[in-house]
């Protein structure tokens, strides 16, 4: 099978990201040796800083993820009163058990 423009393009995100394996790390620098195009492209790509962009939230999704967080909190604090009152019953049977 030929390895195509197209594929190579499809890989070069995850090779510029680090995500691939050696095999296919190899596959692709060869390529690049051959088109310096792409080579060209896969340096631009691997100098951004990708953690600068800016990416816009509705206001929706915004009180959606708000929304996640509290019922996440409301959760956790339910278990742990849970956990606590458990550990407090316990004690108190150890208690009456052993005052007898």
């Amino acid at each position: 099978m030929e390895i195509t423009k197209n594929v190579m393009l499809d890989l070069l995100p995850l090779y510029v990201a680090g995500e691939v394996s050696k095999d296919t790390k190899d596959l692709v620098q060869e390529y690049l040796k051959t088109d310096p195009e792409l080579e060209k492209m896969a340096k631009e790509l691997a100098s951004e800083k990708f953690n600068d962009i800016d990416i816009p939230l509705k206001k929706e999704d915004k009180l959606e993820a708000y929304m996640k967080v509290k019922q996440l909190q409301i959760v956790k604090t339910i278990v742990f009163a849970v956990l606590i009152s458990g550990v407090f019953l316990a004690m108190m049977a150890a208690v009456m058990m052993f005052a007898k």
